[in-house]
């Protein structure tokens, strides 16, 4: 390819204080850690391997050539302002150096990956920020050439909710979400404890004032107080530290919620250390709650049980075996590896040229010198623990996003070049940033979601990849899945065999066993239960206004229809044993017309109270989303349901107990016997559908009650009339009036 034609800087350190949100990558070692006297002046530790005064020139860079360069700033070394007012180097941050060589592995990742940006290289020029504002404006001004460059900010980092404020910062975007969400977090958090009189803790930086800002408006709308706000300053003297240490332990608020970095929190934790002071509940910010400064054992007392939100951890395939595979080089552009190589090694490397801190220390020379050939898997450091990465896999999210919002922008999936990417195409900032921002990605490897969380529209839910809303799949008891295939055909069963017995009954109507049944309410009570039955399809399909009115109503009256029927038979029974006993006349009158009155009687309730609840409430369909999105018929007036299955209940119970006291008639062919052994199956089938259909969720509790219909039916039917078809059909010698004694014997 020709010399790189376009450059494009995405600066992943911001660098200015509205920008730079103050959070700190990683704690100082407290071998090696900075001390402030009462005057403020700075102190280097004596312990420091070697502080060096840097040479003037074009600060350092790792590089690599491309079609597309993509800049990178980062805080690799951290420096301090001496009395002097010059800069001095003070530490090698291995995590730092471990998010450098991400972003260098995801360029390398993305140029392998033909299917992403085709026919363009991707470059890369890092350099060091040196989490200061005027060393990392002049690495940005290094980076910057007018004529060439195209400018987006993209932070890793940076969760401050000013920066979300698109009208000062247009041209900002960030792969990690605002601190607006962590401190909603905070705040439910904390009043979900119960703790309500707290302090908070900040610095000077926007990062903190934002933070604290917004938890302490949000707590105070959950009804807490705030008992104290202490800032630490940028560089506090030791009496300013004990002033601060000294609120902290007088105030009687124990719960303190901290948004700082690590190496502002440092002195005032050593401090608190000292004073042993224990019975504090830290709540921390995300910049903070993972450090290892939680683990050291110095702060054990102190810091055990702090609470707070992180960002989520992952694993990136393949960076490991990257990361454990870097080696030093003399090669241009590789000063950040040899610096890191001779940091982690204690050694020093001999190239020519080297332009690494040793290079240029005095007592160099007193160092072992390096092979290159050292094994980083031997030494335990931050750079190499990629267990469960954050900041890197936000690193790792930004490049991807602008990798593919370069794919975009360059047409290279419109088939015109050849499979190709448009690589002659200018833009503008303008135009990339839109890509940027709208653009649904993925990487080589895990789908990655969106930074910022905007609500979804009802009845609609994030993707997997929480990128964007889509509609939620509405789900109720089809005719089309398993299951309600399964209840229809069982449905149509019962059917086909209540027609079946009731052409049998009226086939032979006037046999002896048929008459002897009350012929009339046989047949009433085989038409309620094939209502029975036909109610169940109402309760499968997509719920609609009318299927909703109707399932309850059907249910209800054609069960207390056939619970009538069988009351009205069980007392013919009974009637009919005792109209032997001399001077009877109770069977003639409850003759037939008195029959159909009872059951009248006994049905009318139920009919009224069906009526009057879908006058006063009917059901109506309702999307409940609380789990999944179901589709169901909500029950404005729930008493009215239970009414109905009360009422089923009561008339249920009258009819077992009417039969349970007819069970021992001397007649060969007992009725009563065969309604006392349906009622039981009915009352076993319906109690236990009441703790089954209170626990079921979303459709199944539509199929428990299907499925109680369907088993009570089956129930009543199979118990009452198959022995009757059996002797019918199978038994004609014993369908005949002396068959229906105990005499009669075959």
């Amino acid at each position: 390819m020709a010399s790189p034609w376009l450059i494009l800087w995405a600066l992943f350190s911001l660098l200015f204080p509205v920008l730079s949100d103050g959070k700190e990558r990683e704690e100082p070692n407290l071998e090696r850690s900075v001390v402030r006297n009462e005057e403020g002046v700075i102190e280097v530790g004596s312990s420091l391997p070697h502080c060096v005064k840097l040479a003037a020139g074009e600060p350092l860079a790792l590089q690599s050539g491309g079609d597309v360069v993509i800049g990178g700033l980062f805080p690799l070394m951290n420096y301090i302002d001496c009395i002097q007012n010059c800069l001095i180097l003070c530490s090698f941050d291995h995590r730092a150096f471990r998010w450098i060589m991400t972003m260098v592995f995801a360029v390398e990742e993305i140029n392998r990956n033909l299917s992403l940006l085709p026919g363009v290289h991707l470059g890369y020029r890092i350099m060091d920020s040196c989490d200061h504002v005027h060393t990392g404006l002049k690495a940005l001004l290094s980076l910057v050439s007018p004529s060439k460059a195209v400018m987006n900010e993209v932070s890793y980092f940076a969760t401050c909710t000013c920066l979300t404020d698109k009208s000062k910062y247009p041209s900002f975007l960030r792969t990690v979400p605002s601190d607006l969400f962590q401190v909603r977090g905070l705040v439910q958090m904390v009043t979900y404890l119960g703790w309500f009189w707290v302090g908070t803790i900040g610095t000077t930086d926007d990062y903190s004032h934002y933070a604290i800002q917004e938890f302490s408006s949000q707590f105070r709308q959950q009804g807490g107080c705030l008992a104290f706000h202490l800032t630490i300053p940028k560089l506090p003297t030791a009496a300013e530290i004990q002033e601060i240490a000294d609120r902290i332990q007088s105030s009687t608020a124990v719960v303190v919620v901290v948004f700082a970095r690590v190496g502002e929190l440092l002195d005032l934790s050593l401090e608190l250390a000292q004073r042993n002071a224990t019975g504090i509940q830290w709540v921390a910010s995300e910049a903070w709650v993972t450090a290892s400064l939680l683990t050291s054992p110095r702060f054990h007392s102190l810091l055990e049980g702090t609470l707070g939100f992180s960002f989520p951890g992952v694993r990136i395939p393949g960076l490991k075996e990257f990361l454990l595979n870097i080696r030093p080089s003399p090669k241009p552009g590789m000063a950040f590896v040899n610096m890191f190589w001779e940091e982690l090694f204690r050694c020093r490397l001999e190239f020519k040229g080297n332009q690494s801190a040793d290079a240029n220390y005095k007592g160099a020379a007193e160092k072992p010198v390096c092979t290159g050939s050292e094994d980083v898997k031997d030494i335990d450091s931050s750079f190499t623990d990629v267990s469960q990465v954050r900041v890197s896999y936000n690193v790792y999210k930004a490049v991807y996003a602008i990798a593919h919002a370069l794919h975009t922008l360059l047409n290279c999936d419109s088939g015109e070049h050849y499979g190709r990417c448009e690589n002659r195409k200018t833009f503008t900032s303008r135009q990339l940033q839109i890509k940027q921002s709208t653009i649904v990605w993925t990487s080589g490897q895990s789908e990655v979601g969106s930074t910022e969380c905007t609500k979804c529209a009802e009845y609609y839910w994030s993707d997997r990849d929480q990128v964007k809303c889509v509609a939620g799949v509405e789900e109720f008891l089809s005719f089309h899945n398993i299951m309600g295939i399964i209840l229809v055909t069982l449905t149509l069963l019962g059917v086909v065999l209540t027609t079946i017995v009731t052409a049998v009954f009226q086939r032979f109507r006037s046999t002896p066993i048929v008459k002897a049944n009350n012929a009339e309410i046989s047949f009433l009570l085989l038409l309620s239960l094939k209502l029975c039955f036909l109610c169940s399809l109402v309760f499968i399909g997509q719920p609609s206004v009318w299927t909703c009115r109707l399932r309850q109503a059907l249910f209800g009256v054609s069960f207390v229809l056939c619970l009538s029927c069988l009351l009205v038979k069980t007392i013919v029974v009974l009637l009919a044993f005792h109209a032997n006993a001399p001077g009877s006349r109770a069977l003639k009158q409850f003759g037939l017309s008195q029959q159909r009155t009872l059951i009248l009687c006994t049905t009318a309730p139920q009919i009224i109270l069906c009526a009057g609840c879908l006058l006063g409430a009917p059901p109506f369909p309702f999307k409940n989303p609380n789990y999944h999105i179901v589709v169901e018929c909500k029950e404005p007036w729930p008493p009215g349901f239970y009414l109905v299955l009360g009422y089923i209940g009561l008339l249920a119970f009258v009819c077992l107990i009417l039969a349970f006291l007819g069970r021992k008639l001397p007649d060969t062919f007992n009725e009563a016997k065969l309604i006392t052994f349906s009622m039981l199956i009915f009352w076993a089938v319906w109690i236990s559908f009441i703790p089954a259909y209170v626990s079921s969720p979303g459709k199944f509790t539509v199929a428990v009650e299907v499925f109680a219909i369907l088993a009570s039916s089956f129930g009543l039917l199979l118990c009452i009339f198959v022995p009757k078809c059996y002797i019918i059909l199978l038994r004609p010698q014993r369908n005949i009036k002396k068959g229906m004694t105990r005499k009669y014997l075959t």
